[in-house]
């Protein structure tokens, strides 16, 4: 996308004037639209990482003074990857939301989401990317857990995903460019579709396994448990679609990624 290596935490990193003005990121991974999956695993909520944003601009006024810090922020693109874990776990892992089903719980999900989106534009977000979620039934965290003995794709999660995608997608084209949200750019991003390709079709893509994860057994260690003393990597990550049991391979982020610009551009 032209951006420099790695777009850097805004928190724990040592950050330049140069870093401030070409990009951070505030994500907090395992977070989601729902406050509670924030609470549940202790990351920070999308409304804390708002609150980091507007902290940033502050600093952004100091260093480019108001005007050119105003245009930063107003003409900046701004890519919100969220929501998989208000699925995948808070509500079909934990009782917490049990008393939703699942249909009224995407439709809270498709609120806050659209809450969160009017907040970053009252902060002069204007350019926003919002990508829908995976097919989730497919990540192999989810076929060790609930694809029964010969780790199936789940069904029911990957339906859960083709409705809120749906909902979710007409709310952003509601919103987008409205009166309520004037001037404002706001693109749906199919996540769906092109990894459910990767994964049934592996071998069109240079994979060799698409159902388990590099780190160590492939079927259930994720994020910390994939390290040198306890999971041994495979010897070549690049034919394996994911890297653990939930987030996909360099490789696999490669390929991803270059169809989404194909698709949607670089804006």
């Amino acid at each position: 996308m032209g951006l420099k290596q790695y777009v850097p935490a805004y928190l724990g990193t040592e950050l330049s004037d140069w870093d401030l003005l070409t990009g951070v990121s505030f994500a907090s991974g395992g977070c989601g639209f729902d406050p509670l999956t924030s609470d549940l695993v202790s990351v920070l909520s999308m409304d804390n990482q708002l609150d980091l944003f507007k902290e940033y601009k502050g600093k952004l006024d100091s260093i480019a003074g108001t005007q050119r810090a105003a245009y930063i922020v107003s003409t900046s693109l701004y890519l919100v990857v969220t929501g998989t874990d208000d699925l995948a776990n808070t509500y079909f892992t934990t009782p917490f939301r049990r008393d939703y089903d699942l249909e009224s719980y995407i439709e809270y999900l498709v609120q806050c989401a659209a809450d969160f989106i009017k907040k970053l534009y009252g902060e002069g977000g204007r350019r926003l990317s919002i990508a829908g979620a995976p097919p989730i039934g497919c990540v192999p965290s989810q076929r060790t857990i609930a694809g029964g003995h010969d780790r199936e794709c789940v069904s029911l999660y990957n339906q859960a995903s083709v409705l809120y995608n749906a909902a979710l997608e007409k709310e952003i084209k509601l919103l987008n460019g409205s009166a309520e949200l004037p001037g404002s750019v706001l693109k749906y991003i199919d996540l769906y579709n092109p990894l459910l390709d990767m994964v049934q079709r592996p071998a069109a893509y240079g994979f060799e396994v698409s159902n388990r994860g590099c780190c160590g057994t492939g079927l259930f260690e994720v994020t910390l448990t994939c390290n040198r003393y306890t999971a041994d990597a495979c010897r070549d990550p690049s034919k394996f679609l994911f890297w653990d049991t939930y987030h996909l391979t360099e490789t696999g982020y490669n390929i991803l990624m270059a169809q989404i610009i194909n698709r949607y551009g670089l804006w």
